[in-house]
């Protein structure tokens, strides 16, 4: 029996298939996860991300990760001051630029800064832009970042949102053979709600949430 790798629930039907992969939609929690049998070997997801152009003097860049560090940035308490930047990448950028803000930053990445001590601390904020959706296990992965942020601390996610079966059949974020993991609205509410989170929506791709205890 295969089982959701979020929410663990055996209610999932088949949602969409190409020609690389079938995809299956979670009744319970709507996660939409790529067949595991899929999924590739760590050194050829490695090689995908090594071809990624992320660098911190890239301006455009730096203005793509503002959408999600200026309304994080505007909900941090006056007191807040450490934070972590969870799957920051060949380039880190996000960090750097809070860290001219004025916080403390530790970036984890499990290919490019794989320090497992900075997993054992809880800080002010996490943040995670566009490494969600390569979650194998969303499951391990979301409970890691919930328990590392501080009661009444924010985690800032960046990740395309899924829609109906019909935008997901022409979207090219699935084409994308380290996508593997598809969150949408219903599935960011389905964890707020069971995990005692307020969560808030900016834009298409910003998911902003608030640990209340």
């Amino acid at each position: 029996m295969q089982f959701c790798p979020l929410c663990h629930s055996e209610q999932h039907v088949l949602f969409a298939e190409d020609k690389n992969r079938s995809y299956f939609r979670c009744q319970q929690c709507a996660l939409i996860f790529a067949d595991p049998n899929a999924q590739l070997a760590p050194e050829q997801e490695k090689a995908v991300y090594d071809q990624h152009q992320n660098n911190p003097e890239d301006m455009g860049y730096r203005q793509f990760l503002s959408r999600v560090a200026t309304p994080l940035v505007e909900r941090l308490p006056a007191n807040a001051s450490e934070g972590l930047d969870f799957g920051s990448g060949p380039g880190p950028t996000l960090s750097i630029m809070l860290e001219e803000m004025g916080y403390n930053m530790a970036i984890y990445d499990p290919y490019f800064a794989p320090d497992p001590s900075v997993l054992t601390r809880q800080y002010d904020f996490v943040t995670c832009t566009e490494a969600i959706e390569h979650f194998y296990q969303p499951a391990k992965e979301w409970g890691l970042l919930l328990s590392m942020i501080k009661p009444g601390g924010w985690l800032g996610l960046m990740t395309k949102l899924a829609t109906d079966a019909d935008g997901f059949k022409r979207w090219h974020y699935k084409n994308d053979p380290t996508h593997v993991s598809f969150f949408s609205r219903d599935t960011f509410r389905f964890l707020a709600k069971r995990d005692d989170l307020e969560v808030e929506f900016v834009g298409n791709d910003v998911i902003l949430l608030r640990k209340t205890q």
